[in-house]
């Protein structure tokens, strides 16, 4: 069985798209996930995407399934969300494992409604109760993150030099820290001016990553519960900008680029 696959990226953060929706493709499984993610053997990418019609349009227009490189299924991508929307071609609201989002294809890139965060030590979620806001909690010279869940679950750190932190070194250790039980994605932000971040992803199942469009969401909203910056608020990360609006008690809006890079076609059984 051959099958077409459009490889994407959102700010270099890159994705291999599989369409599903007019014909189903079989199951995906997560070794298989892996070996299209590999970028010596496969096709090469930090997620895949699987999009697949959904039986009731009352909630949403279709599905989106999204593994990592790793070939774990995640609950929600920012950046992927960008690039679905480019694809689609028109608005569309779309059931993720973290919810339903609202995307909307603009001159370059998209807009999303990430929808609303979480705050709740259960929602995150983490191994036992505190306080989400300023967690009790140290890894080397970080201390006293932020977490919020925007879909999938982030913990940030606030430091005066976002590139002078070991990411590679410490991501790890707390992405598997028994703190977090389903895992969890690492943030270090740097508040440059007024309303203006800089930020470094430690990826769940991906790695370090030129950009994570939900650690974007996800740190800025925390960044604003610390008084430090004001909706809207610009997020450098190493692969480029993406805006974040965010008001109290409403729902996180992402706008930002997204590239179709090529498109292509393999063997199903090839990597199955």
């Amino acid at each position: 069985m051959r099958v077409s696959f459009t490889k994407m990226h959102g700010l270099g953060n890159d994705f291999v798209m599989l369409d599903g929706r007019e014909a189903a493709l079989p199951a995906m499984t997560a070794a298989m996930a892996a070996a299209l993610a590999d970028r010596n053997t496969g096709i090469g990418c930090d997620q895949l995407i699987v999009l697949e019609s959904i039986e009731s349009k009352l909630d949403a227009d279709f599905a989106m399934r999204i593994y990592n490189a790793d070939g774990g299924e995640v609950e929600s991508c920012g950046n992927a969300s960008r690039a679905v929307a480019l694809l689609h071609g028109q608005p569309a609201r779309v059931m993720t494992g973290g919810g339903v989002i609202a995307l909307e294809p603009s001159s370059g890139g998209a807009r999303v409604d990430m929808g609303a965060p979480r705050f709740d030590w259960q929602d995150i979620p983490l191994d036992y109760a505190m306080d989400t806001a300023t967690m009790p909690v140290s890894w080397g010279p970080l201390e006293a993150p932020a977490s919020v869940n925007v879909g999938n679950p982030h913990v940030i750190f606030f430091v005066n030099d976002s590139n002078g932190v070991d990411l590679a070194e410490l991501g790890p250790q707390i992405e598997n820290d028994p703190l977090f039980p389903n895992r969890v994605n690492v943030n270090v932000a740097q508040h440059v001016s007024g309303n203006h971040l800089r930020l470094r992803v430690w990826e769940r199942g991906a790695g370090l990553t030129r950009a994570c469009g939900t650690g974007a969401c996800a740190t800025a909203v925390a960044a604003i519960n610390r008084g430090l910056v004001q909706s809207p608020v610009t997020v450098s990360l190493p692969g480029g900008d993406l805006e974040i609006a965010w008001e109290k008690g409403g729902t996180i809006m992402m706008s930002g680029p997204a590239t179709e890079s090529f498109r292509g076609s393999f063997e199903w059984d090839d990597y199955a």
